[in-house]
């Protein structure tokens, strides 16, 4: 059976140009400038839709236009970037399905990653995603919803890097850049409901801990498949309604 995803909820307004911080120790490599972006849309400050003109971009990196334009193809082929003929760049806008597909292949691709950060982790990597929870909740904590889900993406980021396979973590990479671009897309509208999942997302991790802790191979890529399972279920692909209006205030001078 065929099922009709309902249209994304338009994307919230774009910025009016990248905040990137121009480059003051010489110029950037390639991958320099790619990572300054990747960073920008991981911490929520380059949103769905944000115009990427070139001139802005090679004026922040402190580089040519021609040096940013094999960038902006790197991030296209990764879907992170919409590259439109005649209209330019702009941050991607996923649409439902999109979002469907990139945490069904999260959930392919991570259960592995785990096993294998079990089979090769040391004490200190499962301090450092002990770190990253502590500092996830002390984001929560003090409202900065933003850095939280940057520092959640990290934990995962941080499993595939110790994983030790290059090609998946690769390959997950870029798959959270999306998924960032998706939470901001289709995220609960409503500030408690967004806080909540945050406070059960770092539950989830610290559970997740304990069974890599115990070198649980079985149990470990079951609570990770959970804990995805749970962001999607969270995502709203249909805008909220909006309320009637007050006929009685906007007529009652007529």
């Amino acid at each position: 059976m065929t099922t009709t995803l309902p249209k994304p909820r338009r994307a919230r307004a774009a910025a009016a140009e990248p905040p990137v911080q121009p480059d003051t120790t010489g110029q950037l490599s390639d991958n320099d400038m790619y990572d300054r972006m990747v960073s920008a849309i991981l911490d929520h400050r380059l949103p769905p839709g944000t115009k990427l003109v070139e001139d802005k971009l090679a004026a922040a990196f402190g580089v040519s236009r021609t040096r940013v334009r094999p960038v902006l193809v790197r991030l296209a082929n990764e879907q992170v970037v919409t590259l439109t003929p005649n209209r330019g760049a702009s941050i991607a806008q996923p649409t439902p399905q999109e979002a469907l597909e990139v945490f069904e292949a999260r959930r392919l691709l991570e259960p592995r990653l785990v096993e294998l950060f079990i089979a090769n982790a040391t004490d200190a990597d499962i301090a450092a995603l002990r770190t990253c929870i502590d500092d996830e909740e002390a984001a929560r904590a003090s409202g900065d919803m933003r850095r939280a889900i940057r520092l959640s993406g990290d934990f995962h980021l941080h499993i595939a890097q110790a994983a030790g396979h290059q090609t998946l973590g690769r390959i997950l990479r870029e798959l959270v850049s999306r998924t960032s671009l998706i939470l901001m897309t289709y995220s609960p509208s409503h500030a408690q409901t967004r806080e909540e999942a945050t406070a059960c997302g770092c539950r989830e991790h610290r559970a997740l801990i304990d069974a890599i802790r115990l070198r649980d191979a079985r149990e470990a890529p079951r609570l990770m498949l959970a804990h995805l399972a749970r962001i999607e279920s969270q995502l709203e692909f249909t805008p909220p309604a909006a309320e009637a209006p007050d006929l009685a205030r906007l007529l009652g001078g007529v």
